[in-house]
């Protein structure tokens, strides 16, 4: 099947490409002029270059196409880059959606992630309005919420490696966040998933059509409070880790007055998406990819002690 990939040069797309060439699928990638170099199985891949702004370039990345992926994201906003959740993550999929519908490309598997919500915060809201553009639309359309994603990033950025590197490896303790009153009170708990779970999800469901129309939610095979993250992160790369509990409304405060500074780590809306957690259920993915998803521990991890 010949597919055409939007979003394939960043962490979870270069596993998407390598997952379809290895299904026998042909990617068509689209992308922006001087990143071709981040494209992995490149030999496998029709190249165009352009932007997600432009309807011709979208136009030319789905020509001769079966099917279309969409799995353009960020996590943070730079509006004086025009790198914002509206133009990425919501009118993006409009065009692609509508330029496929006039192509006749009719079949869509759309990046979402879990906890999407209206009115949630720009992140959740724009990714739900792009789910809900997608489904109603007249596409064959299939929507994932991954939990948070875990694996190697080969040179990219993934969340296992970020918290290695601002937490683990600090010679500083590691900070424990909770949302409650005191510490053991609301914990934060996510159900990482493997990188190569999440790749293979998308490629079964390609062609099957029992998953037009569904939504599913990918979660790793157990929920994990953010401290057992950490000591896996630790033990994973050999080092013992003394964990300070944090209040997150505390870290509000801070991100409140400091967010819009790029070296400051994290902003409010993520920290609110911290706490209402994110945890999913491993049977969704495992009804797609025949078996039980990888969990997160120190040999899925081994790749951090590089």
């Amino acid at each position: 099947m010949r597919v055409a990939v939007f979003g394939g040069t960043g962490f979870v797309g270069g596993y998407l490409l390598e997952a379809l060439v290895k299904a026998g699928h042909e990617p068509t990638v689209l992308v922006r002029p001087g990143s071709e170099e981040k494209v992995r199985s490149s030999g496998d891949c029709r190249l165009v270059a352009g932007q997600i702004e432009s309807i011709e370039a979208i136009k030319t990345t789905l020509e001769s196409c079966d099917a279309v992926i969409y799995n353009i994201g960020i996590l943070r906003e730079f509006p004086r880059l025009g790198i914002t959740f509206e133009e990425l993550q919501f009118q993006g999929v409009v065009r692609v959606v509508d330029a496929a519908r006039e192509m006749g490309v009719n079949r869509l598997l759309l990046m979402s992630a879990n906890g999407v919500k209206a009115f949630g915060t720009a992140y959740q809201d724009t990714k739900y309005r792009a789910e809900q553009y997608a489904l109603q639309s007249s596409l064959q359309a299939t929507v994932f919420r991954p939990s948070v994603i875990f694996g190697d990033p080969r040179g990219t950025m993934e969340f296992a490696t970020q918290l290695y590197q601002d937490m683990v490896a600090s010679p500083l303790p590691a900070v424990g966040f909770f949302s409650g009153l005191r510490p053991g009170e609301g914990q934060i708990l996510m159900s990482p998933v493997h990188i190569e779970d999440v790749a293979q999800a998308f490629t079964k469901a390609l062609s099957d059509t029992s998953t037009v129309g569904r939504v599913y939610a990918l979660g790793g095979p157990e929920i994990l409070s953010w401290q057992e993250m950490i000591k896996r992160i630790a033990k994973a790369t050999g080092r013992r880790k003394l964990i300070l509990p944090f209040p997150v409304q505390l870290m509000k405060l801070g991100a409140a007055a400091l967010d819009r500074l790029p070296q400051f780590p994290v902003t409010r809306d993520q920290l609110t998406m911290l706490t209402e957690g994110n945890t999913a259920s491993p049977e969704q993915i495992e009804s797609l990819i025949g078996r039980k998803p990888r969990a997160f521990t120190d040999q899925t991890l081994a790749y951090l002690a590089d």
